[in-house]
């Protein structure tokens, strides 16, 4: 174009250009257009308007503010198309107040802002968090008789859901229905999920069939969340029902269908159809991903079948998956559970040697699995090496510690690593009291472990009905029967109840006096 004679007008350089702009190459438009003028041809506004998208998609807005001044410069209005994109540049920057400033500047100066511009403002008000302001955005649009459309209706409903507001973001559905304006999938798709969210099955269930009733078409996400959902809330049948009703229409399960089907199979320990399942998957060319392995081999994990779930790990790592942080802590957790912390070890070394370094879940995991299979010098040994390496431990971390010395009756250990955390820079929760207050109950020490509730709440840490219940039980164990009900009491004032626990053990001493 550039080497004919006579050279093509501005308008055939600016299509070329916005075809480039929409095959998303913005860095090579900005060199053609920098050719263009080399070569001696002036850019009109149309130009310019494709130059100030491209800069956008770059994240140089600022850039694109450069532009709209040589716009203003040559003489040329700029249209809502350009102010829109500068304003799109800026929320893409999450420089949405500036973006808000923007549109108010245009106003100001007489540009009228249109449904676009307040919708790629709700968009990214909605992203933040900022729902409220969002809907002051379409109140106004109402006020100044901008025509409202699904899309801004969809976007702030799902924004709603998203902030957990469901019952609101049904109001606002109901609004959008009363004014004609027809739902979407993606209506549909936010307010299934955040109905699903909190577990109000009778509205899903009406919002499917009213999708039905009004012919739109579920797509693969409204399929995706029905199938994870019934499969969680334990409604297997139903979410066989659904994924076979994808296959009746013509709509190929995606991987995250596999899992949620798999994953449905295993909280209902039903290890061969979820194994099934997986072996389905895998035949019709559906590649397996590391969480469809995780999700199995956490399954076997919970039934006990660690060997069904070890052979499957070194099966995932022979097709070039490789084992994530919550593989190998789905597997230490499982040998842990099965007695064999030394095998865990094993694999924490493994998890090293192959680059993956464990996270504080790992090592609690590892820790609390030690303790609990009485392997106490590796499970010290474990921490020292934590500390050692600098690793940002928290309070959960000593608390396994703590509770795993009292329970093998090392209350010296367990005391010290205590009185230890403010050192350390922790204060002890109320669950490490707790384990505390036990382990001192325990050992019949009912002073120091009644010293240490009080210093507690001196501490500003308030017990919970665990706490209380760990001390009365203690106090009912060694007979010390007044001290006891004094907890009680002072327990069910708080507003707590006895446990089964603590219930069983005064009725027993009620018959025995």
């Amino acid at each position: 174009m550039l080497h004919m004679h006579p050279l093509p007008s501005i308008v055939d350089f600016t299509q070329l250009l916005s075809a480039i702009a929409r095959m998303k190459h913005h860095s090579t438009v900005v060199t053609l257009i920098k050719e263009m003028e080399l070569s001696g041809i002036a850019p009109d506004a149309c130009t310019l308007g494709v130059l100030t998208n491209c800069f956008c998609h770059l994240n140089r807005v600022d850039f694109g503010f450069s532009i709209l001044a040589r716009i203003l410069k040559l003489g040329f209005q700029p249209d809502c198309i350009i102010l829109n994109t500068l304003v799109k540049g800026l929320c893409l920057e999450g420089r949405i107040a500036e973006g808000v400033r923007f549109v108010h500047q245009m106003e100001n100066n007489g540009y009228k802002p249109n449904t676009i511009t307040y919708g790629t403002i709700m968009n990214c008000l909605c992203k933040i968090g900022k729902t409220s302001e969002a809907i002051g955005l379409l109140r106004k649009m109402e006020e100044i008789n901008l025509e409202l459309d699904v899309v801004l209706y969809s976007t702030i409903i799902d924004g709603l859901c998203k902030d957990r507001l469901v019952s609101e973001a049904l109001t606002l559905f109901s609004e959008m229905t009363n004014r004609g304006i027809q739902p979407n999938v993606f209506t549909y798709n936010s307010l299934i999920q955040g109905l699903r969210n909190f577990g109000r099955w009778n509205e899903v269930t009406k919002l499917w069939n009213e999708m039905v009733k009004r012919k739109i078409m579920p797509d693969l996400h409204t399929f995706n969340i029905l199938v994870d959902t019934l499969g969680k809330e334990g409604r297997l049948i139903e979410a066989e029902k659904v994924f076979d009703m994808m296959s009746q229409r013509g709509m190929q399960p995606n991987v995250v269908t596999y899992n949620s089907l798999i994953d449905a199979y295993c909280l209902q320990n039903k290890m061969d159809e979820a194994t099934k399942a997986f072996n389905t998957m895998v035949r019709n060319g559906c590649l397996p991903s590391v969480v469809s392995y995780n999700i199995l081999i956490n399954g076997y994990c919970k039934n006990r079948k660690i060997d069904e779930a070890i052979s499957l790990f070194r099966e995932m790592s022979n097709t070039g998956i490789f084992p994530d942080v919550a593989t190998y802590n789905t597997l230490i957790g499982g040998f842990c559970r099965v007695g064999r912390p030394k095998i865990a070890l094993e694999l924490l070394h493994e998890m090293q040697g192959c680059g993956q370094p464990p996270d504080l879940q790992t090592c609690a995991i590892l820790l609390d699995g030690l303790c609990k299979n009485l392997h106490f010098t590796e499970a010290m040994t474990l921490f020292q090496e934590m500390e050692d390496k600098k690793l940002r431990l928290d309070i959960v971390i000593y608390s396994i510690l703590i509770h795993g010395m009292c329970n093998a009756g090392k209350l010296t250990t367990a005391s010290e690593l205590f009185n230890a955390l403010p050192t350390k820079g922790f204060q002890p929760n109320v669950c490490t009291y707790t384990i505390m207050i036990k382990g001192l109950c325990k050992e019949g020490l009912l002073n120091e472990a009644r010293e240490l509730f009080e210093k507690m709440e001196e501490n500003g840490c308030s017990p919970n009905h665990i706490t209380y219940n760990t001390i009365i039980q203690g106090f009912l164990q060694h007979n010390e029967t007044s001290w006891a009900v004094k907890y009680l009491k002072i327990m069910v004032d708080k507003g707590f109840s006895a446990n089964a626990t603590t219930a069983t053990i005064l009725i027993d001493l009620m018959f025995t006096n």
